[in-house]
């Protein structure tokens, strides 16, 4: 089954302050030209990092939303919907290095419980196929910024 478009188009938005942080990094020049008409915390690597500790948080509640669906398996759906927020809140703050790897590890980890609630009948048909694409950018551009 192909990804609905809303999602996809909404999907890959959600990426694009990734990709602007990556640009950010590697051509400072572009976050320096656009620092007049930004906050300073949406360029560069703090606007990795502060949407990617958003979005891993958010990720919780559409866990949390297919748990609803999970019969007997509900308690257990529950409790690791809390993980990526919970992940996002112990470990992702110390610092601009350690947080990126903390959230590229986050997003991996988030990509793992993903395919636990698709196999477990949770989530729509093409689930996986839009969460592998979108995990792969949201890393790939983590890692950009980490290295650059």
């Amino acid at each position: 089954m192909s990804i609905p478009r809303p999602a996809l188009v909404l999907g890959l938005a959600g990426v694009l302050p990734f990709l602007w942080g990556a640009l950010t990094t590697v051509l400072p020049e572009l976050g320096a030209t656009a620092m007049p008409y930004l906050n300073p915390r949406l360029i560069g690597p703090f606007v990795q990092l502060w949407y990617g500790a958003i979005i891993l948080s958010f990720m919780s509640g559409v866990l949390w939303g297919f748990a609803t669906k999970a019969g007997d398996w509900q308690a257990w759906g529950y409790a690791l919907s809390t993980v990526p927020a919970l992940f996002c809140f112990f470990f992702v703050g110390a610092g601009a290095d350690n947080s990126a790897d903390m959230l590229i590890v986050g997003f991996a980890g988030l990509l793992g419980l993903d395919y636990l609630f698709y196999r477990r009948g949770l989530t729509p048909d093409w689930w996986m196929q839009l969460r592998v694409l979108l995990t792969a950018l949201v890393v790939l551009s983590l890692t950009v910024g980490l290295l650059a």
